[in-house]
């Protein structure tokens, strides 16, 4: 993203316009500090096509990752199980 003064947009007007892409936008500040923000007129963009045009939204793929046949962590039988919970509530 480009930044401009807002001073030099005032004075070069059609200049920074061109400059402005359908990919990129322009930040003019003023007095250092970013005020504005000029873009191009973007036809029935939707908000997650904007987002992924900012790169800050990637859409998912179309082939997700399969599950996986045995999910990690330990394997307790029903007793080991009873006493991990003893122990959680202080029974013990």
């Amino acid at each position: 993203m480009q930044t401009i003064s807002k001073r030099e947009l005032n004075q070069r007007t059609a200049a920074v316009l061109a400059q402005v892409t359908d990919t990129d936008d322009l930040v003019v500040t003023e007095r250092g500090k970013p005020r504005w923000r000029v873009s191009a007129v973007r036809d029935q963009e939707t908000a997650l096509a904007r987002l992924e045009r900012e790169g800050r939204y990637t859409p998912p793929r179309s082939e997700p990752a399969p599950w996986p046949s045995h999910p990690g962590g330990p394997a307790y039988t029903g007793d080991e199980a009873d006493v991990l919970l003893d122990q959680m509530r202080g029974d013990h």
